[in-house]
This record gives C-alpha cells, sequence and structure tokens, in this order.
C-alpha cells in the first residue's frame, strides 16, 4: 500500500515508466509462482488429472467473477470502465484481497519456501494494481487521504482470509492441495487475461525487450526462493 502510494506522488512521466515494468516483473512471479510452485506441490498430494480440473475449474470460476464485475484489476490509470466506480472497487478490492490471505497462508502450511515466493507474487502484482485503484477512486473525487484510508481497509481484509485459511487448513490439511490449484488458478488468470494484454500495449523493440528481461527476472526470483 506505501509502495502504490508513493508512486502516485512521482511525476507522471517517471510513474508511466515505472508501472509497466512492475507489471511485466509481477507477470513473471505469478507465472513462475503458479507453475513452478503451487502446482508441482499440489501434485505431489493428488492424482495429476485432479489437479489439472482443478486449475481449469478455478480458471472458469474467476472468469465468470470478472464478468459479475465482482473481481476486477486494473492497472491503467484511465480505464474508462472503472471510472465512476470507487466503491466497486474497494469492494472488488476487499474480496480479493481476502482471497490473497487464504492463498498466502495456504502456501506457508505446505512450505517455508513456497510461502514466501507466494508472497513476492503478490506483492508484486498488488503494487501497480493499487495504484491503478488509487488513480481510480482519485477520479471518481476521493480526496487523496480517504482514497488511502479506504484502500487500507480493503487491503486489511487479507488479514482475516490468512487467519480464516490458516485455522481451516490446518486441521484440514486434505483439502490444501486443492486450494493450492485454485490460487494457481487465480495466478495464471491474472497474468493472462489481466497484466499480458497491458503489456502489448506498448510496442517496439526496446520495450517488448526490457518486458521480457523483467518477466525472465520475476521468474528467476521464483526459481531462487524455490531453492532455498
Amino acid at each position: 500500500m506505501s509502495g502504490a502510494a508513493l508512486l502516485l506522488f512521482f511525476p507522471e512521466g517517471v510513474r508511466k515508466t515505472l508501472v509497466p515494468s512492475l507489471i511485466s516483473y509481477a507477470t513473471g512471479t505469478l507465472l513462475g509462482a503458479a507453475f513452478l510452485g503451487m502446482i508441482p506441490h499440489a501434485l505431489e498430494h493428488v492424482q495429476s488429472t485432479v489437479i489439472l480440473k482443478t486449475v481449469l475449474i478455478g480458471i472458469v470460476i474467476f472468469f465468470l467473477f470478472e464478468k459479475l464485475i465482482i473481481w476486477r484489476h486494473c492497472h491503467d490509470e484511465e480505464c474508462e470502465s472503472h471510472s465512476s466506480a470507487g466503491t466497486l472497487i474497494l469492494f472488488g478490492d476487499a474480496f480479493h484481497n481476502f482471497v490473497d490471505g487464504v492463498v498466502i497462508a495456504s502456501a506457508f502450511l505446505t512450505s517455508m519456501s513456497l510461502g514466501i515466493m507466494t508472497s513476492l507474487a503478490v506483492i508484486a502484482h498488488e503494487i501497480p494494481q493499487e495504484v491503478g485503484d488509487f488513480a481510480i477512486l482519485l477520479d471518481s473525487g476521493y480526496e487523496k487521504k480517504k482514497a488511502f484510508i479506504y484502500n487500507l481497509f480493503s487491503s486489511i481484509s487479507s488479514l482475516p482470509g490468512a487467519i480464516i485459511g490458516f485455522l481451516f487448513l490446518k486441521t484440514t490439511k486434505e483439502a490444501v492441495p486443492y486450494i493450492l490449484a485454485l490460487s494457481a488458478a487465480s495466478f495464471i488468470y491474472i497474468a493472462l487475461a489481466d497484466l499480458i494484454p497491458l503489456l502489448h500495449k506498448r510496442v517496439g523493440l526496446r520495450a517488448n525487450l526490457w518486458q521480457f528481461i523483467l518477466l525472465f527476472v520475476g521468474v528467476g526470483t521464483i526459481l531462487f526462493f524455490n531453492h532455498l
């Protein structure tokens, strides 16, 4: 939250350079955490066909959520579909952050390294998302102080999500592989349906090369923590 708020005080030119870079890095961490961490750990306890079906079902569910405007990410400060949807953004983020809390709890219950890489992927994705959300709230008429406070409250929903997830999954560990599969589905969906289309808006050899490098760095970061 603080990192996202800090970026809003940067000059517009600097912000428009930093946010796409963060999105590229976040894409790599999300895909890396899903394919190199969550899915392999889930496959250690449940048959591959069951886990892959769960991932597929999860992607379809997140698509439906987005269509119902329950869960919507926006990293673009001029997002037409959200120009007057400040309140909806807050409720949608609260739900999303609650789920993130459950995801992080399930990852740490599996292993310390998976918990760290999952947390890193969530943080990397949240910073550019919150920058866009701040901009949307400001465009909707919120003052900077109120926008920060309201966004802070919506972010705090990750704490009860983590606590509930920890208490529930600690006593029902059989559910952990399925939660990991659904978590992987959410990371894959966010990366492919939300972040990568934003990267395609920036064209040119230099921009493409920089995006690839940062995406690879994101995957490499996950690989590093995966081998700790």
